[in-house]
């Protein structure tokens, strides 16, 4: 006979959650906060990274506050879906923009699978444009939390990331040496290009 207080219930199904916003509104933050949560209810937990964002650390997601979640990193959404093991129930995503077009269908199928999948990153690029595939990943989610930065000219709630180094690459990882917050009123992509 088996101990049934000791085995928790198999999910009938998971859910998205989203976290989106500017830089330095504390996605990764918020993230990490859930994540530990998680941990804290005994809930088995793997998070992932893209490899390209090494700023911080090329084995944690980091926040801009310091908060740090080992992680594993990789390079393209499929491998999240090959790395996640069968016994895991929650899956944390750091900086989703950084992934290819086939995040959202990556972790639809790791919710069809029962798992509880988190994922934070930018919703907007440096030109104030949606952020793919983040937005895909916006409209297949059940939870959503949109998160808010300071302007750093005004002080008010800022919602935009502003490039602060001439570049027209889309992709630029870079921290507070090369982005800042601002709001709508201060915003001016023109800078950056």
């Amino acid at each position: 006979m088996t101990d049934q207080s000791s085995q928790r219930p198999t999910p009938s199904s998971g859910w998205i959650e989203v976290i989106v916003g500017s830089m330095f509104s504390g996605k990764s933050e918020e993230l990490i906060r859930r994540l530990r949560r998680a941990q804290i209810a005994k809930r088995r937990v793997q998070v992932f990274k893209p490899a390209i964002d090494d700023r911080f650390s090329e084995t944690h997601i980091t926040s801009h506050s310091e908060m740090r979640l080992p992680s594993i990193p990789v390079r393209t959404a499929a491998e999240i879906l090959d790395g996640v093991a069968d016994e895991t129930e929650v899956v944390g995503i750091d900086e989703g923009q950084f992934f290819d077009v086939e995040l959202p269908a990556v972790c639809s199928t790791l919710a069809d699978r029962g798992k509880r999948v988190i994922v934070a990153g930018l919703d907007q690029d440096y030109l104030g444009r949606p952020f793919e595939p983040m937005p895909q990943l916006l409209a297949v989610a059940e939870y959503i939390t949109k998160t808010l930065a300071i302007c750093m000219v005004c002080g008010e709630p800022a919602n935009h990331t502003q490039r602060l180094v001439k570049s027209q690459e889309l992709v630029l990882v870079g921290a507070t040496d090369s982005y800042e917050a601002r709001c709508r009123r201060c915003f001016d992509p023109t800078l950056a290009g």
